[in-house]
């Protein structure tokens, strides 16, 4: 039976597609140099951040990593996964941050946290919630909750409709179902062994604009709804990347997102890029700057992957640059981490 998704366009495709969408003159790096902006360099490592496979319970439309029930053979293997682990000794990172896809299908999952925890990191998990549900992780949330695990949920929306239509119908009723559970073993109670973080993302393509008084409003509405709570709220602007990009070449939008974002360029925002502090691994061991230049095929110079990277070698590679850096620096900035600016 073929396959009903359509194909995405492979990362040389999606580099020319942006690339194509400005005038050369509005190009990122041209617009960190008419900005007068010193342009970022690698700082101090911080976060080492492994995408542990494409392989997802959810398919969801913003979605920049193209994730999914169909990406299983995607996953990262035995040997990059054990050599992971020993970079954790040689670079001494404070953070694990574990991705995918859902990394909590990869079989290893909770090696790494094992691993990292035994070393002193601290251990985030980027969770898509529904995951928590499956009867073959019905152990799961007591385990990340004894081993002090952070959780970055995704959850688009304070409210039932704007969520499922991101994510699916259904996806509100067990992401609040996964927010309970997270509640009953200690999370969102504001205990900073157990944080609970929600990442949210706006529709389409408005860009992120949190403010605390959102975060009040989220907790508000969440507490009265559902009877849920969570310690802090964080915001992610929808990356032209993957199924989005896609989306947006559909609907003939790719260069109005892109001069949306370009127009709202911060230089505030450089300061906090996530690809100052962290280094990104793919599931093959290839290394980047951070997890969109990996869907993007946009590597770190040099030659070398998690097995061999030392903190001289990372520090010295510039960093890769490319229009959809506007995505992280548009606005209050976007990271992994939330605002930049």
């Amino acid at each position: 039976m073929s396959d009903p998704r359509p194909s995405l366009l492979e990362p040389q495709a999606q580099r020319e597609l942006l690339t194509a969408a400005l005038p050369a003159e509005l190009a990122f790096e041209r617009s960190l140099a008419g900005q007068a902006a010193a342009e970022p360099e690698h700082d101090r490592l911080r976060v080492l951040q492994l995408n542990l496979g494409k392989l997802c319970n959810m398919q969801c439309s913003h979605c920049h990593v193209d994730a999914g029930p169909h990406q299983g053979h995607t996953q990262m293997g035995d040997a990059v996964v054990d050599a992971c682990i020993a970079a954790i000794e040689r670079l001494r990172p404070a953070v694990l941050d574990l991705t995918g896809g859902a990394p909590e299908l990869h079989p290893r999952f909770r090696d790494l946290i094992r691993a990292a925890r035994q070393r002193g990191c601290h251990v985030i998990d980027r969770c898509n919630l529904t995951v928590l549900l499956l009867p073959a992780l019905s152990d799961l949330v007591g385990f990340l909750a004894e081993h002090q695990v952070e959780i970055v949920a995704s959850l688009p929306q304070p409210e039932e409709t704007s969520t499922d239509a991101q994510r699916g119908d259904g996806t509100w009723e067990a992401s609040i179902e996964a927010l309970r559970r997270l509640n009953a073993n200690g999370y969102g109670q504001g205990q900073s062994e157990r944080q609970l973080t929600l990442m949210s993302n706006p529709c389409g393509t408005q860009l992120q604009q949190l403010t605390a008084c959102d975060e009040l409003r989220w907790k508000r509405e969440l507490q009265e709804k559902a009877g849920v709570q969570f310690d802090r709220l964080i915001g992610l602007n929808n990356m032209p990347i993957a199924r989005f990009l896609q989306q947006l070449q559909a609907d003939g939008h790719v260069n109005c997102y892109l001069k949306l974002l370009q127009g709202a360029f911060n230089p505030s925002a450089l300061a906090g890029l996530m690809c100052r502090d962290t280094l990104s691994v793919a599931a093959d061991g290839s290394i980047y700057d951070c997890d969109f230049n990996q869907m993007l095929d946009l590597p770190l110079s040099g030659g070398a992957d998690i097995r061999s990277i030392d903190l001289e070698q990372w520090k010295a590679q510039p960093i890769c640059w490319g229009n959809h850096c506007f995505g992280c620096t548009a606005g209050q900035g976007s990271s992994c981490a939330g605002a930049t600016a």
